[in-house]
């Protein structure tokens, strides 16, 4: 049988925690069948960095490319989904012991459980050093389960910009609460919006068992 894909990613719904003061998620039918005759048409409305998606760099620095310009081939291949749960600062001392040769997108399973109707009041973060680490192993990808990879209440954003400047590209809200650790396909495209900063992605993972 073939193997199947596991999507990883936050459900968007009404009741969608979603990050204090921006724009809530919200879906309704606009026009109804009995409406129009023939169709349900639905819409919504939502910031890009609801439930799981990328961040652009332009999401924190004026300069940097939108989400339209990202190489799609950056969000589909191979990754390593790696546990890190109760580390509350992730960077180069505590991936040091993972085995990483080769790898090109890592995912870091931080939360047994996500609550995707209740945003967080605290998270793990990224340390500034991980940029520089994750660039000499090759990786161009990493992804979290949290909303963002600096602390919740930090402008400064050390985190974003350490691996910005490295090289490295962000995924946030994952959902990985019932993925394994070890090496998968990963597919997570965000949408072609011309200028934006982020986009919601439908991630999903696939289990591979060859090695590198």
């Amino acid at each position: 049988m073939e193997k199947q894909w596991i999507d990883i990613s936050q459900p968007l719904s009404n009741k969608i925690g979603t990050w204090p003061g921006d724009t809530a998620f919200q879906f309704d039918i606009a026009f109804s069948k009995e409406q129009t005759g023939s169709v349900n048409i639905g819409r919504f409305t939502t910031s890009v960095h609801t439930g799981t998606h990328a961040d652009a760099p332009f999401h924190f620095d004026n300069g940097g490319p939108t989400i339209d310009m990202l190489d799609v081939n950056i969000y589909i291949g191979r990754a390593k989904v790696v546990d890190v749960l109760g580390i509350n600062a992730i960077g180069r001392e505590e991936l040091e012991g993972f085995e990483l040769d080769g790898v090109k997108r890592l995912l870091l399973k931080t939360a047994a459980n996500v609550c995707v109707e209740q945003f967080p009041s605290q998270i793990p973060v990224l340390k500034e050093n991980i940029g520089a680490f994750l660039q000499e192993k090759g990786i161009f990808l990493i992804g979290v389960d949290r909303p963002s990879v600096d602390a919740l209440d930090n402008k400064d954003l050390p985190a974003h910009y350490a691996l910005y400047h490295h090289g490295v590209h962000i995924l946030e809200n994952l959902l990985l609460q019932d993925v394994e650790s070890g090496d998968y396909e990963l597919i997570a495209l965000p949408l072609r919006i011309q200028g934006a900063d982020g986009s919601p992605v439908r991630a999903v993972l696939r289990k591979i068992t060859d090695p590198l």
